[in-house]
């Protein structure tokens, strides 16, 4: 896990007290997570907007978001856009495979099995490039995992993106690069909890689901202070990284 040492600070803070400073951070996020969760689930039955026509949020760092289209990159700006394939299809050729598309639930097991087949016959995978605007937080940290235990890079090339659970998976490379035209994102998570639910059982599940994903960031050597813009962002936006940030928070490397 990098360390950010600030200059009215010069010696990182101690790991332990980082974590805890994040995790009381996070604290207070939850109530209101809970809150947005009801309200995401009622503005679907009341039909959603399109998040790529409606204006842009202030700041230049958030993008309206949605799993099945590709964000606008900045007001005025082309940008790609078009459906996601609604599961990860898998591409590329030799040692290089690309995964593009959304992260379904289902994926981590049928892209194991692809990994396996692919070494049992020669082909080992050593790079993996992602375009993939998210999905399943829990498939995309399975994938994630299993990227590092095959001793796998992970890439995001010139016009890919890599938003909501698709950084956890990418967190997985044991090498990581994002090109200087590519963009990783993250927000808020429901973990799959139904606004139907009470809001401190809402709270209690997103809770759990947190701390599962801190603790594979730490694992990898990501910073959990990245956290915190994922926190303050909600699911309808997208958080874009900067390089510096990038950086700063271990994706990559200096």
């Amino acid at each position: 896990m990098s360390e950010v040492a600030h200059p009215s600070n010069p010696s990182p803070e101690p790991p332990r007290n980082r974590i805890r400073s994040v995790i009381v951070a996070l604290v207070g996020a939850q109530v209101a997570i809970g809150a947005a969760l009801m309200a995401i689930d009622l503005s679907q039955n009341w039909g959603a907007r399109d998040p790529l026509t409606s204006p842009l949020p202030a700041g230049p760092a958030t993008r309206p978001y949605s799993p099945d289209r590709r964000p606008g990159t900045a007001p005025g700006v082309p940008a790609p856009q078009g459906p996601m394939p609604e599961r990860l299809e898998l591409g590329g050729e030799g040692a290089d495979l690309t995964l593009t598309g959304q992260i379904a639930v289902g994926d981590a097991a049928r892209i194991t099995e692809e990994l396996r087949r692919r070494a049992a016959t020669g082909q080992s995978i050593e790079t993996v490039a992602l375009d993939s605007t998210g999905g399943s937080v829990s498939d995309a940290l399975e994938i994630g995992q299993v990227l590092r235990d095959s001793g796998i890079a992970t890439r995001v090339g010139d016009g890919a993106i890599c938003l909501s659970a698709c950084p956890y998976l990418f967190a997985g490379g044991t090498a990581r690069e994002v090109s200087a035209n590519g963009k990783l994102g993250v927000h808020q998570h429901s973990f799959g909890t139904s606004a139907i639910l009470p809001a401190f059982m809402a709270v209690e599940s997103v809770q759990r689901g947190q701390a599962q994903v801190m603790a594979y960031l730490i694992a990898m050597g990501i910073d959990p202070a990245v956290m915190e813009p994922a926190m303050r962002t909600p699911p309808d936006q997208i958080y874009l990284l900067s390089q510096d940030e990038l950086k700063s928070f271990g994706f990559v490397q200096e």
